[in-house]
């Protein structure tokens, strides 16, 4: 079949409930990815930041196959032997004493939220019901109905409610707000996204999760860092919270945890958090699986053992100056962080966004719009310098081709 032939098969028998770009994709190797007439594209998108190792990362893929051969899954009722030694190794490797492992992003969010929850009512006091959590505006922490209680995207609302009492959202980047909520005894933890990725790739400046997390151990506040985009390198450190040196309470993983294979989640803390969960509260009949256990854990070492978060970091500093160099008057402004960045797009054209990342694709280049005006650019980790450049040769191309 071709393009055309399988996205109308896709658009009779699947949910409307994504609008992608029209390419078809078959295939995938290091930063590229390939449709099914062979057309070759840089991925800038990266499965949202999850393939950060590179599609189909030749130890992961090892790794899977290998496990896959022996067992897959045996649900919590019984124990395997990858867990224990994946707990170990994934809280020795971060700094914390306990995991809990999950599968999706979304998932690990709301296992945060119920963590804080119990540990705000065993060990803070917070009378029963009265929890609350502090979130920002623009935030995105997924789609289930909880999530979206918290939402400030109309989209993922509208319609979907009623929603669930317990969270006060405050501005983003803004610790004077985040003072005045923590003046409610009531409030268990602070939720917050070191960059915010899906509203534009929002910098917080310099100092913000550091003063953020003195106010809430201040205030006996857990702070609780979604790192599922963020993390694993992607922002020139292992966590973005690491620019400030900032060690979260409640450490929410997930996307590149399994370089792209399957779905693999994470939260870490600490035991005074961690053991307020106790058996039959909590779980997931794929969470901790061996075959999850096997990738997470290589997926960590190549992170590590390919320098992945410092090349990050080298290479964002060349896209950004090279996207800056531009001087384009379509792009009003560049910002990021390592290889999570994104441009705005100066035109009062809803669709200009839109039809950009259209131009981009012909060219050979895959992106697409956040939130209207606004286009993530996140390569995977493995990517040169020589196809960083080719890139932006790609995108100052197709800006001039409107």
């Amino acid at each position: 079949m071709n393009t055309h032939q399988y996205i109308e098969l896709e658009h009779r028998y699947s949910a409307h409930n994504y609008h992608p770009l029209p390419v078809v994709l078959s295939r995938g190797e290091g930063p590229y990815v390939w449709d099914v007439e062979g057309k070759r594209y840089l991925d800038f998108l990266s499965g949202y930041s999850a393939v950060n190792q590179g599609h189909c990362h030749p130890r992961l893929v090892n790794a899977l196959v290998e496990q896959a051969s022996k067992l897959t899954l045996t649900s919590r009722a019984f124990h395997s032997d990858k867990l224990g030694v994946y707990a170990e190794f994934i809280t020795q490797y971060f700094g914390y004493d306990k995991v809990l492992p999950m599968n999706t992003g979304v998932e690990a969010v709301e296992t945060a939220i119920k963590i804080t929850r119990k540990w705000g009512y065993e060990v803070k006091g917070i009378p029963d019901g009265q929890a609350k959590i502090v979130v920002c505006e623009h935030n995105f922490h997924g789609r289930t109905s909880t999530v979206i209680s918290f939402s400030s995207d109309p989209t993922a609302r509208t319609h979907f409610g009623p929603y669930m009492p317990g969270f006060i959202t405050i501005p983003y980047n803004d610790a004077a707000a985040l003072e005045e909520a923590l003046q409610d005894d009531t409030v268990a933890g602070f939720l917050v996204e070191p960059i915010q990725g899906e509203a534009g790739v929002v910098v917080p400046e310099d100092g913000y999760l550091a003063k953020c997390k003195s106010l809430c151990e201040q205030h006996r506040v857990l702070f609780m860092a979604d790192e599922i985009q963020t993390g694993l390198a992607r922002t020139g450190k292992m966590l973005a919270c690491d620019h400030e040196r900032v060690r979260p309470d409640v450490l929410i993983l997930g996307k590149a945890l399994s370089g792209g294979l399957l779905p693999i989640s994470a939260v870490l803390a600490d035991e005074e958090v961690m053991d307020c969960i106790h058996p039959g509260e909590h779980g997931s009949t794929f969470g901790g699986n061996p075959l999850a256990c096997v990738v997470a854990m290589e997926a960590l070492k190549v992170l590590r053992e390919e320098r992945l978060a410092e090349r990050a970091a080298e290479l964002g500093e060349l896209f950004r100056s090279e996207l800056r160099t531009m001087n384009h008057p379509l792009i009003s402004l560049v910002r990021g962080k390592g290889l999570l960045n994104a441009i705005v797009i100066n035109d009062p054209d809803p669709d200009a966004a839109w039809n950009l990342c259209l131009r981009m694709k012909e060219g050979g280049l895959l992106a697409k719009p956040t939130h209207g005006d606004k286009i993530r650019l996140a390569p995977t980790l493995v990517i040169t310098r020589e196809q960083i450049l080719n890139a932006t040769d790609i995108l100052y191309t197709s800006l001039g081709a409107k």
